[in-house]
């Protein structure tokens, strides 16, 4: 598998502002694993986050995705009986 490209900033999720890399690049380049950490130039909170394939599923279901299938099981109309 080739190296990945991963961005010099993201924007944060708390404030909204940019957050820079940290992290160097690695001589092999990126790959699926590798930890990038970011900090925050609005409210100074680091991320560390984890290179992985876009196109794979979570490994787990996020609490978005619970509570939508929670939601549409609880406003589905009722099964008829038999």
């Amino acid at each position: 598998m080739g190296a990945m490209e991963v961005p010099e900033t993201i924007t944060c999720v708390d404030c909204g502002q940019p957050a820079h890399r940290l992290s160097h690049p690695p001589e092999e380049g990126w790959e699926i694993g590798d930890y990038v950490a970011y900090r925050c130039s609005g409210c100074n909170d680091r991320w560390d986050l984890v290179v992985c394939d876009e196109d794979a599923p979570p490994p787990f279901p996020s609490y978005a995705s619970e509570f939508r299938a929670l939601r549409e099981e609880r406003s589905a109309p009722p099964a008829p009986d038999s």
